[in-house]
């Protein structure tokens, strides 16, 4: 392959008026709130741990999601990628962020989980069969284990990508590279799947789902990919990026967007019919709680906003193309993604009784800020295209 004719000096970081404008006020804003949280915490704990495990999932979602897509570029070595690689790989260096906001839910473990209180499990003959797994020590175990896989994964491509960026293009690197992300995304579905059984599914113990952890995924790679559009929109106006993130390549994230909404709907239908005919009465009370005083308000607004509206505009060839109607579908989606979360967390702890906290939005809000601050930060530590990878060469080439 032809060397590009563009060299690291053609290339700048991040915009500053993205980092100027955002970093510092989004660490200021989110440890303003998480002081807040940590009032609500004492007056109100129960709600406070509540809060924090659907913001704690959210944002643990576009570090994961972001950390899928990667690795899924990798193995494809789709052109689409080209624009997204960097912000992906800055979202993706912040699961060890992630893990030590898991450190409030390792405190609130007895009042979030049922299974955690032992009077509770005394008088329970369903919780004491599932008591081998269902335990304070395996779920913690359990927990560490995720969250160095997944930091393993991540710390890894980072560090191959920044090897590409000093080096140039290796192949035997490229086959390194390959390989461990096919590894990487079984070993992310598998621990995905767990995860979301332990941090969610086991909210209602005696409840479950076989393709519980597959809707997880499915909402995580599709909130990271949300982020992803609105990124390369805001700095699409500005070299480099201007030469790859063009009406095409929109097209292509629109197209990807657009797929991932498919399959979140295809997921959350086929749970619905299959536990719904089943009519077992082990399973239907979950959906009985999220359909009955007001959650049933929450599902419509979800079912629009996260699928109808959605689906709907993306049809549109016009509209993928173009960034400014693109990126707001992907805001619409963002948020409907924070609702969705909360309309399956919730319920578990206010069964067919519809309610909200303050704390649910402090607690968003701070996380999320530090959470931004962060993933600006590793965007401004290097060039927002890897100018190395032969994806952006070709597309250079081109432009």
């Amino acid at each position: 392959m032809a060397e590009s004719k563009f060299h690291a000096s053609d290339f700048e970081l991040a915009p500053d008026h993205v980092l100027r404008r955002w970093r510092l006020p989004a660490l200021a804003i989110g440890c303003l709130a998480l002081a807040a949280s940590l009032v609500g915490a004492n007056t109100s704990p129960t709600q406070f741990y509540q809060a924090w495990l659907v913001a704690f999932l959210y944002w643990l979602g576009l570090a994961l999601g972001s950390t899928a897509i990667l690795v899924l570029q990798h193995i494809t070595g789709g052109r689409w990628g080209a624009t997204i690689r960097r912000p992906l790989e800055a979202a993706a260096a912040t699961v060890p962020l992630m893990a030590l906001f898991f450190l409030p839910i390792v405190i609130g473990l007895p009042i979030l989980y049922e299974w955690a209180r032992p009077d509770v499990v005394a008088h329970d003959h369903i919780l004491q069969q599932k008591l081998f797994y269902l335990n304070k020590p395996f779920f913690l175990a359990r927990a560490a284990v995720y969250f160095v896989i997944w930091s393993v994964i991540s710390r890894q491509l980072v560090s191959w990508s920044t090897e590409q960026d000093v080096n140039g293009e290796c192949m035997k690197r490229a086959r390194r590279v390959e390989f461990f992300s096919r590894a990487g995304m079984m070993l992310y579905v598998l621990t995905i799947t767990f995860a979301a059984i332990d941090w969610g599914m086991s909210l209602t113990p005696h409840w479950y789902s076989h393709i519980y952890g597959l809707v997880f995924g499915i909402g995580q790679v599709l909130t990271a990919m949300t982020l992803m559009i609105m990124v390369t929109a805001m700095t699409a106006d500005r070299r480099p990026m201007s030469l790859v993130a063009t009406p095409e390549r929109f097209h292509d994230l629109g197209k990807l967007l657009f797929a991932f909404v498919m399959v979140w709907g295809y997921f959350n239908l086929s749970q619905f019919l299959i536990v719904w005919s089943a009519n077992l009465p082990d399973e239907v009370p979950w959906y009985l709680d999220r359909t009955t005083g007001g959650w049933q308000v929450l599902m419509i607004v979800l079912l629009i906003v996260h699928f109808f509206v959605p689906f709907g505009l993306l049809l549109s060839r016009s509209f993928k193309r173009n960034p400014r109607t693109l990126v707001r579908v992907a805001a619409l989606l963002l948020l409907a993604r924070y609702l969705d979360l909360y309309w399956w967390i919730t319920p578990a702890f206010y069964p067919g009784h519809f309610t909200i906290h303050p704390l649910h939005a402090a607690t968003l809000i701070g996380i999320g800020g530090v959470w931004t601050w962060a993933f600006l930060t590793n965007l401004a530590r290097r060039p927002l295209l890897a100018f190395n990878d032969p994806m952006i060469a070709l597309e250079l080439e081109k432009a």
